[in-house]
Order: C-alpha cells, then sequence, then structure tokens
C-alpha cells in the first residue's frame, strides 16, 4: 500500500508505482483530472503496465492512463499512444487511446489511425472514424462512406458527421437527427453528442426538442457555441438564440 494519500502531484505519480491495482487506476485518473503535467511520463510508462487484467482479458490501468493523457493533452505523450495501439488483446484500451490521439490532435497520429482502419481486423469503428474527423483527415472519405451502412447505429453516425463536416451536405445532418427519436436512450445520447461536434445551427433545435437530460442538452449547446466562437462564425442572432437556450435549460437544473 501507498504511505501517503492521493493529495498531491507527487503522491499521485509515486502511486502509480503501488502494488495495489486499484490505488494505481485512481493514481490515473487523478493525475488526468488534474491536469499534471509532471505526471506525462508516468502515464506513458503505465499505458504498458500488464499487472492489472481482469478475467476477460481487459486491462483497466492502461485503460485509465490512456484517458489520462487525453486530458493532459500533452504531445510528448503521442509516441507511447501510437505503440499502445499495438494491444490487439483489449479494444477497450485501443478505444481510449484513439480518443486521446484525437484530443491531443497531433498529425503523427494520421498514418496509425488510417492503418487501423485499413485493417482486416476488428476495431472501435466510432472512436475511430470520430477521430479522423477531428483530425480532418478527408483522404478517408473513400474507406468511411460504408459505414453509412454498418450493422451498428453508432458507427454510421460517426460517419454522417465525419461526411458532414467534410461535405456541409445536410443530408448528414439529417442521418444524425432521427437517432433523436430513438427507442435506445444509448443512442439519443450519441445522437446529442454526435449533433454538438458539428456544430451546425439546424443542430440546436433538433438538441432543444431532443428527449434527453437537459444536462446533456447544456453541454453540447455549449460545444457548439463554443465551436462558433472560435471559428468567428457567430452572428448576432445565433448568438441570441443560443445564449437563450442556454440560460433557459440552467433555470430548469
Amino acid at each position: 500500500m501507498t504511505a501517503e494519500p492521493i493529495l498531491s502531484p507527487e503522491t499521485a505519480i509515486a502511486a502509480l508505482s503501488d502494488e495495489d491495482n486499484q490505488i494505481r487506476y485512481y493514481a490515473a485518473w487523478w493525475l488526468g483530472k488534474h491536469n499534471v503535467q509532471a505526471g506525462c511520463a508516468a502515464l506513458c510508462a503505465a499505458l504498458f503496465d500488464e499487472r492489472y487484467r481482469i478475467p476477460l482479458g481487459g486491462y483497466p490501468l492502461r485503460r485509465q492512463a490512456a484517458r489520462a493523457l487525453g486530458m493532459l493533452k500533452n504531445p510528448q505523450a503521442v509516441p507511447a499512444l501510437i505503440a499502445a495501439l499495438e494491444c490487439d488483446e483489449d479494444l477497450r484500451l485501443r478505444e481510449a487511446v484513439i480518443c486521446s490521439l484525437a484530443a491531443i490532435g497531433d498529425k503523427r497520429a494520421v498514418i496509425p489511425l488510417l492503418n487501423l482502419l485499413q485493417s482486416t481486423q476488428a476495431q472501435p469503428y466510432e472512436a475511430l472514424i470520430e477521430a479522423l474527423a477531428t483530425l480532418q483527415v478527408w483522404s478517408a472519405r473513400p474507406q468511411i462512406e460504408p459505414f453509412l451502412k454498418h450493422y451498428s447505429e453508432r458507427v454510421q453516425c460517426a460517419a454522417a458527421r465525419y461526411l458532414y463536416l467534410l461535405t456541409q451536405e445536410s443530408e448528414y445532418i439529417e442521418r444524425i437527427v432521427k437517432n433523436l427519436n430513438h427507442d435506445n436512450m444509448y443512442l439519443r445520447w450519441a445522437a446529442v453528442f454526435d449533433l454538438g461536434a458539428v456544430a451546425h445551427q439546424q443542430a440546436v433545435q433538433a438538441i432543444l426538442a431532443a428527449q434527453v437530460p437537459n444536462s446533456l442538452k447544456l453541454l453540447n449547446l455549449k460545444r457548439i457555441l463554443e465551436a462558433m466562437l472560435n471559428n468567428n462564425s457567430v452572428n448576432q442572432e445565433k448568438a441570441s438564440v443560443l445564449f437563450g437556450a442556454i440560460d433557459d435549460l440552467l433555470i430548469q437544473l
């Protein structure tokens, strides 16, 4: 057991070497939550820690280390994250690594991610397609278009999101919007996050009308507003609609 509670960057980094699996897991979470850049190297090492393995074969600590590195958004973690993509035993680890590479936004990830897309092995396609969209890898369009007919509706939405960001064609937005009325609650939630990512004005009214918790509506309206501000694409009318909707949701929470 670690000698000290995890209350500081130093104790969290030291705890990543503890013998207790749960302590190491919590330390990885703590470092990401508190944006401890000094913990980057230790988290990169934890990406390859094989001591904490569940009976089904997954690696919880490695997954949490990957998620924490995505929170840090430190480009120094990119080589280790790319190396961690080679783990074929844990698709959830690969998914976490892909999401973190997208969050960091380093172009060194492009070729490894394209290699996964072209692989014949099963992949976490939803995360993979979303990462390629985030990194603006538009050359992957021919490989991604077939996913519009994938058996998973969430993967279909990821493909529609990618293609909308590339083409700005409304047919792709409509494919996402229709899932807001899906019987499956989690598909409705996923659709709201997809609409928040594309930051289209049409998405605002669709999100407001969706049968999802107000907290999710608020989060994704804020994402749309932030994207518009970052792209300098906000006019007074759009801003008024967004601010009014956000205020109404805050009152209801």
